[in-house]
């Protein structure tokens, strides 16, 4: 088991890592937080959102299910949400330079982090 610090850097070592957190989406406050090239502290809230809207939308459609992941696909990055499976209320949120990095191997490591971050 990993540490916040530890997850954040083995995530950041994946190619094409611009930027990670680790997300309370009760609160939409940042636990921790590694990299740069965005804001991690507006991203943190943006997303916390997004993970709110998506559960409302699955109670509403009556899916009793859970959120592997949530991908979004920008011009030039991809950005991954991912819920922790032992407390969903907390999510990993990873950016990557969509040039560089290959997502099939992101999102692995980001399923590695989930299960190996111990809170």
């Amino acid at each position: 088991m990993s540490n916040i610090t530890e997850t954040l850097a083995s995530l950041l070592e994946t190619d094409g890592a611009m930027a990670a957190a680790v997300v309370d989406s009760g609160s939409g406050m940042l636990l921790g937080s590694a990299g740069s090239g965005i804001d991690l502290d507006a991203a943190a809230a943006g997303n916390t959102e997004v993970v709110r809207a998506k559960l409302k939308t699955m109670k509403a459609l009556g899916l009793n299910d859970s959120i592997d992941d949530i991908l979004i696909t920008l011009s030039s990055q991809y950005h991954i949400i991912r819920p922790l499976s032992s407390n969903p209320e907390v999510f990993i949120y990873f950016v990557l330079d969509k040039a560089k990095s290959n997502l099939a191997l992101a999102r692995i490591n980001v399923k590695s982090a989930d299960t190996s971050l111990s809170l």
